[in-house]
């Protein structure tokens, strides 16, 4: 993480990403459509938010500290540094994946990438309610 910058944060600040977390992943929960369609876009950029303010959650919650820098990959792996978790890191990078198409992309996002996106910051979400308490 030659490039990374860590960020210091607290127990409350974990709640705050926890509930960006929540409402990221309600936000791409609602908007998803398995007609696909700019749903399915608006959806998945939504599910790489809430992954990323629950990876952020996490660190906050059991390092004390969260990754800031330009490489969204450097997060994952400091997720699984602090958590000992590497399926946790590769749910964060495999949602990291998405992030161009879903963000800047001129093309919509296949329903069945939307729903896997949507699969993965689920999964970063109930980890990240479970680690802050």
């Amino acid at each position: 993480m030659a490039r990374s910058r860590g960020a210091a944060c607290s127990v409350a600040e974990a709640r705050i990403r926890l509930t960006h977390a929540e409402q990221y992943l309600a936000v791409a929960e609602l908007a998803f459509s398995p007609e696909g369609g700019p749903e399915t876009t608006v959806a998945t950029g939504n599910a790489v938010l809430a992954g990323v303010a629950a990876a952020d959650a996490i660190c906050c919650a059991l390092a004390g500290k969260r990754h800031r820098g330009a490489d969204h990959r450097e997060a994952a792996e400091f997720l699984g540094m602090v958590t000992g978790d590497r399926g946790l890191a590769r749910s964060l990078r495999e949602l990291i994946d998405f992030k161009d198409a879903a963000h800047y992309g001129l093309e919509n996002v296949k329903a069945q990438r939307a729903r896997a996106a949507i699969r993965r910051a689920r999964s970063l979400v109930a980890v990240a309610r479970d680690k802050v308490k």
